[in-house]
């Protein structure tokens, strides 16, 4: 068995792993590379891998890291199975064309810009269109679900596990028999927290591999527990209603979206937070992720599962209103006081958030609220590590707003759950991704046997 390294490798972003076993060539996620102009720029570049080679892809899920690049992988010549689950399969038709409008308007404005300005800067082409995305989701095959062990060739199978990371993500563990000889490689994919009330723990698969590989990204530090992160987010609304501004939460338009709306529910209803909040979640792309949570019932905990099947929505705050057009979004920003806002993206490096941003920023009786990871290079980044002053949209725009970073929420587990989730793994050797390479060396040491931090490109033989 083979095992070689594309993407997330000393780094967070664009997930992709190669396994040659049995004949055949396994892709493990074909994510995309987010952050600055450099990470965005590699997105273009070839991949390492012949596309026409990969026979199977496996998606653990559909977050734009792990999913972001099968568009472009299909244009270049894949036509294997896709094999995922079916809110994943549901959740990556939502991403990917979002991520594909994105791309080409983007490449439209660029044009507009070129027609006005001499000298002319040349439009950059978009990795790939709307049909290019549609045609990615024609590859996908069978649907799984946790505890499945399916044939993916002969004398090579797939064992897929719950990663409680967001909904309808796997851990997979891969078994090849060659020559009569087999392989067990567990791969992680990305792994969430322990004790949330939405997601099941995670769950790793029995039995003994010959190795591991496992994200890493919280690997250095502990998330305060979920209660006091609840607390928290209570406290920074309310007194951001008590000094008579908004709440602007960047936020993750799967799992996330829909986690906090269930926070807030509950958070007005025990009289936590007041009852006259206007809420509202202005992103296109989260209003239809929590249609698709609401149609899987079967993926959540035993009591969130009963009261959808019941008629009783638990993502639905009184006050509640989702924001479809550009028109609704716009008039959100007449209001000065009582709002709060969740929009796309978490990262607050694009989409309707940046909006809100530009008008709240620069209020100091506002408040903006970051409830999940920003990478490197990205404004959410930017703002969480003190700038006093971001460009938005053009414009220079003081930071005036009280920030509160509360990272209790991460869907990524943290170091404990992380040591707690390797030491069921039964495996001498371990392969650390999906994480910054600071953090990697102060995860390492907590882990047994031997550990590894490939670096893209790498290979290794298990």
């Amino acid at each position: 068995m083979k095992l070689s390294f594309h993407g997330a490798d000393r780094s967070v972003t664009g997930s992709c792993h190669l396994i040659e076993a049995a004949g055949r060539r396994i892709l493990v996620d074909c994510g995309m590379f987010q952050g600055g102009r450099e990470e965005r720029s590699a997105n273009a570049e070839s991949f390492a891998f012949d596309p026409r080679s990969i026979d199977v892809l496996v998606l653990t899920h559909a977050h734009l890291d792990h999913c972001g690049r099968i568009p472009l992988l299909v244009k270049r010549g894949f036509r294997g199975e896709i094999v995922a689950t079916d809110p994943t399969r549901d959740f990556a038709r939502l991403v990917l064309l979002d991520a594909a409008r994105l791309q080409e308007e983007d490449t439209r404005r660029d044009l507009r810009k070129a027609a006005r300005w001499e000298p002319a800067t040349p439009a950059e082409a978009p990795l790939y269109g709307l049909n290019d995305a549609l045609n990615a989701m024609d590859r996908f095959g069978r649907a799984v679900t946790y505890g499945d062990v399916v044939s993916l060739g002969p004398n090579i199978e797939a064992e897929f596990t719950d990663a409680g990371h967001i909904l309808g993500s796997m851990s997979v563990a891969i078994t090849a028999t060659e020559n009569g000889v087999r392989k067990r490689l567990l791969m992680s994919g990305d792994i969430g927290n322990t004790g949330r009330p939405l997601l099941n723990d995670p769950v790793v698969p029995t039995g003994a591999f010959d190795a591991v590989v496992m994200e890493s990204t919280y690997g250095d530090r502990d998330h305060r527990r979920i209660g006091a992160s609840i607390e928290e987010f209570f406290e920074a609304i309310a007194e951001t209603r008590a000094r008579g501004g908004n709440v602007v939460i960047p936020t993750f338009a799967l799992e996330r979206a829909q986690e906090l709306l269930f926070y807030l529910k509950i958070g007005i209803r025990t009289n936590r937070l007041p009852p006259d909040l206007q809420i509202f979640v202005d992103s296109p792309m989260a209003i239809s992720a929590t249609d698709i949570a609401r149609k899987h019932p079967e993926y959540f905990q035993d009591d969130v599962r009963e009261a959808l099947k019941g008629g009783v929505d638990p993502f639905a705050p009184p006050r509640l209103r989702f924001t479809k057009l550009s028109s609704d979004s716009r008039a959100i920003n007449e209001i000065r006081s009582g709002a709060v806002i969740l929009a796309g993206s978490g990262m607050a490096n694009g989409g309707r958030v940046v909006h809100h941003l530009l008008r709240n920023l620069d209020r100091p009786e506002s408040g903006v609220v970051f409830v999940g990871f920003a990478t490197q290079g990205t404004l959410g980044r930017r703002i969480i590590d003190g700038a006093k002053e971001v460009r938005i949209l053009g414009q220079e725009t003081a930071v005036r707003a009280r920030i509160y970073t509360i990272n209790g929420f991460s869907a990524h587990a943290d170091r404990s759950d992380l040591v707690a989730w390797r030491a069921r793994a039964q495996s001498d050797r371990t392969f650390l991704v999906h994480g910054e390479e600071s953090v990697m060396a102060k995860f390492a040491p907590a882990l047994p046997g031997k550990v590894e931090m490939p670096a893209q490109g790498e290979a290794a033989e298990i």
